[in-house]
C-alpha cells in the first residue's frame, strides 16, 4: 500500500485548480495537483472568447465599474445566483487581470485613434483617447452593459492556463499527470484526502492531505452534442456526490450555447458575435432583432439559443445531413479584423467544414446549432469553497456550485470566475490547511484502497450481459433529447425512468478485456455508473423544478416562478443501495438581496410569478439609497451598507481605473 502525505490536495489541473494550488504553496504548503492529463492540455484551454473584468479602459467601456457587472451577473443568472458571491466575484475580477498580465497573459491592448468596429451590422469608427494607450482592451459580449470582456485573439484560454501553468510550475508545485481520483477517503463527515489511480500503471494509492479541493471542471459529456472536450464527464462531483454526504447543487441547470459549428461541435467563440457577427436563417435573413431588437444577437446565452431552435422549428433552419441549422455571418467584420483576432475560428471553419468565414457572401457561413456547453451546477460550496456537511473537503470552478451564475452564465464569466476563485477559495483553502491537521489510522486509509481495488477486480470478473459502451451512448442520447434546451414533464419523466434502468443495468456489465491497466473498457465500467448517477440528478431535478429560469426552460411551465421556486436544488446519493438521488431544497432570502427579483429584460413582461418579498425588499433598497446620496456616500459605501459582503481585506480593496471610475 502506498500511502503520500500532503499539506493540501488539490483535484483538476485546469485554471481553478492551478491557481488554487499557487495560493497554496504560497503560505509554505507542500502542494499536490493530480490531473486526468498534463495540465497545458486542460479544457480550460479551450476557452476562446475572453475574461469578464470592469477595467473601464476602452471607449465602449468607460464608466464600467463592479456594480454594472454585478448587475448583468445577477441578471444574468435569472436570480438564481448567490449575489454575495457575485459582489466576491465582480470586485476580484479586476486584480486577477492584472495578475495574470503580470504572469505573462498577453492582452490584446487598445491602441490610441482612430480604429474600425461593426456594431449592430453596420460599420462604425471608434476612438480611443491617448491616455488609455497600451492598457488592457476589452470586447461586446452577450448579455453585458458594457464592453467588458478581455481577450487575446481568441485564444483567451490558452494564454491564460499557459500563464497560471507556468506560474505553478515556477512555485515548485508537484503536478502529477495521468492520474485520476477514483474515491474520496472519509471518516465520519471529514475528508482527509483521495484514492489516487495512476492511468498509465494502473495501480492505486492513497494522497492524504489536510485539506482537499475538487476543481475538476464541468459534466457537459453526460450530452452526445457538447463542446466539452473528452475529460469532461463530471467525476470530480460524483467523488463528492458518492460520499453519500455531499450534496451537488442545481444540477438541472445546464447552459447550452448558440454557436458551435454543425457538426463537429467545436465551439465557434461568443467574440464572433461579440465583434458584430449576426445569426441568420435559410434565406439569409438577420432573425435576432425580430425575437430580441435590443440586444439581439447579445442577448443572455440561454435566451439566443432558445431564439434559434424555435426560429428552426418554424421551418427556417437550414437542411444539412446532420439535421437543420442556422448560419454564423462574420465576413462582414472583414478579413483583417477575423485574421488578427478570429484567427482560431477560421482555422476551425477550415479545417472542419472547408470554408474560410473571412469570405464575403454565403460561402463564408458557418453552420451552427446549440449545443451543451457549460454546467451552473456543481458540487454545493459556501461561500469559502467548503463543501457543505463535509469537513475537510473545498471545491472550485466548474465542478462547484458556490453559486456565481445560478441558472445561466454569461460569456466571459467562465474563465474569469476560474482564476477568481481559484484566488478567494484558494486563498481560504489554503488558511484551512494551514491552521488544521489530519489525523487519521493507516488501517482506515488501507480499507480505502481495498475497497477499490477489489470494485475493479469485480468489474473484471463480471460476466454480465451489458455492454458499457452500449449504456454509455444511450444515456447520451437521452440527456440530448429529452433534457435539452426545451424540457417537458412527459419527457423528463420518461428521461428519469430510462436513466435508472441504464444505472441498474451499468451493474451487470460484461469487461472483455481484463488488464487493470491500458483499458479503455475498463475505464468506461467504472465511469459511466458515476455519470448516470449525475445524469439522474440533472433529469430528477429538472422533472421536479416546475417553472423556467435561465437555461431550465419548461414548456409546460414557462413562466419563472419566484413565489415557490426561489431556491437552489440539492441532490444527495444516499447509499450505495439507492438507484436514484435524494431531491431537497435550500431556499433564497430575498430581504437579504442587493438585487430583488425583477424583470430580466428579455421577452415580454409579465412572465413571472412574483414573490411578494420582491416589492418589499426594493422599497428598503431604494429608500437606503436614497438617504445614503443625500449624506454625500459614494457608490461603494451604499453597496456595503445595502449589502455587506466577506472577502479576504486585500480582494476587496478598491478597484483603480481610467480617471477614478
Amino acid at each position: 500500500m502506498k500511502v503520500n502525505y500532503v499539506d493540501s490536495l488539490v483535484i483538476g489541473g485546469g485554471l481553478a485548480g492551478l491557481r488554487a494550488a499557487v495560493a497554496s504553496v504560497e503560505k509554505g504548503l507542500s502542494t499536490t495537483v493530480i490531473s486526468l492529463v498534463p495540465v497545458k492540455r486542460s479544457h480550460s484551454a479551450a476557452a476562446q472568447g475572453g475574461m469578464q473584468a470592469s477595467l473601464g479602459n476602452s471607449k465602449m467601456s468607460e464608466g464600467d465599474n463592479e456594480d454594472l457587472h454585478f448587475a448583468d451577473t445577477v441578471k444574468g443568472s435569472d436570480w438564481g445566483c448567490d449575489q454575495d458571491v457575485a459582489r466576491m466575484f465582480v470586485n476580484t475580477a479586476p486584480k486577477a487581470i492584472r495578475e495574470l498580465a503580470s504572469w505573462g497573459v498577453p492582452w490584446t491592448r487598445i491602441k490610441k485613434g482612430p480604429r474600425d468596429a461593426v456594431i449592430n451590422a453596420k460599420k462604425t469608427t471608434i476612438t480611443e483617447d491617448e491616455e488609455v494607450h497600451g492598457l488592457i482592451h476589452s470586447r461586446d459580449f452577450g448579455g453585458t452593459k458594457k464592453w467588458r470582456t478581455c481577450y487575446t485573439a481568441d485564444a483567451t484560454g490558452h494564454a491564460m492556463l499557459f500563464g497560471v501553468a507556468n506560474q505553478a510550475l515556477m512555485h515548485d508545485v508537484d503536478i502529477q499527470d495521468r492520474k485520476e481520483a477514483v474515491s474520496l477517503i472519509i471518516e465520519g463527515n471529514r475528508c482527509h484526502g483521495a484514492v489516487i489511480r495512476d492511468l498509465v500503471t494502473g495501480a492505486l494509492s492513497a494522497y492524504v492531505a489536510k485539506g482537499t479541493l475538487i476543481a475538476t471542471g464541468g459534466y457537459g459529456r453526460l450530452y452526445q452534442q457538447t463542446t466539452n472536450a473528452v475529460i469532461c464527464e463530471g467525476t470530480g462531483a460524483a467523488l463528492a456526490l458518492e460520499t453519500g454526504i455531499a450534496a451537488l447543487g442545481n444540477m438541472e441547470a445546464v447552459q447550452f450555447h448558440p454557436t458551435p459549428i454543425v457538426p463537429s461541435g467545436i465551439l465557434l467563440t461568443e467574440g464572433c458575435r461579440g465583434d458584430g457577427g449576426v445569426l441568420r436563417d435559410v434565406d439569409g435573413h438577420r432573425f435576432m432583432p425580430d425575437y430580441e431588437p435590443e440586444k439581439k444577437e447579445l442577448a443572455s446565452r440561454d435566451v439566443v439559443s432558445r431564439r434559434m431552435i424555435e426560429h428552426i422549428r418554424n421551418g427556417k433552419g437550414a437542411k444539412s445531413p446532420y439535421g437543420d441549422h442556422v448560419w454564423l455571418d462574420i465576413s462582414i467584420l472583414g478579413r483583417e479584423h477575423i485574421e488578427r483576432n478570429l484567427r482560431d475560428v477560421q482555422e476551425i471553419c477550415q479545417i472542419f467544414n472547408g470554408i474560410d468565414p473571412a469570405d464575403e457572401g454565403e460561402k463564408g457561413w458557418a453552420p451552427v446549432r446549440p449545443m451543451q456547453h457549460y454546467s451552473m451546477g456543481g458540487i454545493r460550496t459556501n461561500y469559502q469553497g467548503k463543501v457543505k456537511f463535509l469537513e475537510g473537503l473545498f471545491s472550485a470552478g466548474e465542478a462547484a456550485c458556490w453559486d456565481l451564475h445560478g441558472f445561466n452564465r454569461l460569456g466571459g464569466n467562465s474563465v474569469s470566475e476560474a482564476v477568481v476563485s481559484g484566488m478567494i477559495i484558494g486563498g481560504y483553502f489554503a488558511d484551512y490547511c494551514e491552521a488544521n491537521n489530519t489525523e487519521i489510522k493507516t488501517e482506515i486509509i488501507h480499507q480505502a484502497i481495498e475497497k477499490e481495488d477489489k470494485y475493479l477486480d469485480e468489474l473484471l470478473a463480471k460476466e454480465g450481459s451489458e455492454d458499457i459502451f452500449v449504456i454509455k451512448n444511450r444515456m447520451k442520447a437521452i440527456m440530448d433529447e429529452k433534457v435539452g434546451i426545451f424540457r417537458t414533464g412527459e419527457l423528463l419523466a420518461e428521461a428519469v425512468t430510462e436513466l435508472e434502468e441504464l444505472y441498474k443495468k451499468s451493474r451487470n456489465v460484461n469487461v472483455k478485456a481484463k488488464a487493470k491497466y491500458a483499458n479503455p473498457e475498463l475505464d468506461e465500467a467504472y465511469r459511466v455508473p458515476k455519470m448516470l448517477k449525475l445524469a439522474l440528478c440533472v433529469a430528477k431535478g429538472a422533472l421536479d423544478r416546475t417553472e423556467s429560469r435561465g437555461a431550465h426552460y419548461r414548456e409546460d411551465f414557462p413562466k419563472r416562478d419566484d413565489a415557490n421556486w426561489l431556491k437552489r436544488t440539492l441532490t444527495q446519493w444516499k447509499s450505495e443501495s439507492d438507484t436514484m438521488p435524494t431531491v431537497t431544497y435550500e431556499e433564497q432570502d430575498i430581504m437579504t438581496m442587493e438585487m430583488p427579483p425583477a424583470f430580466r429584460g428579455y421577452g415580454a413582461k409579465g412572465n413571472t410569478i412574483e414573490h411578494p418579498d420582491s416589492a418589499k425588499r426594493q422599497q428598503e433598497v431604494d429608500e437606503l439609497r436614497e438617504k445614503l446620496e443625500a449624506e454625500g456616500k459614494d457608490r461603494v459605501a451604499i453597496q456595503q451598507a445595502i449589502m455587506a459582503y466577506n472577502l479576504q481585506p486585500k480582494y476587496k480593496a478598491r478597484n483603480e481605473r481610467v480617471g477614478d471610475k
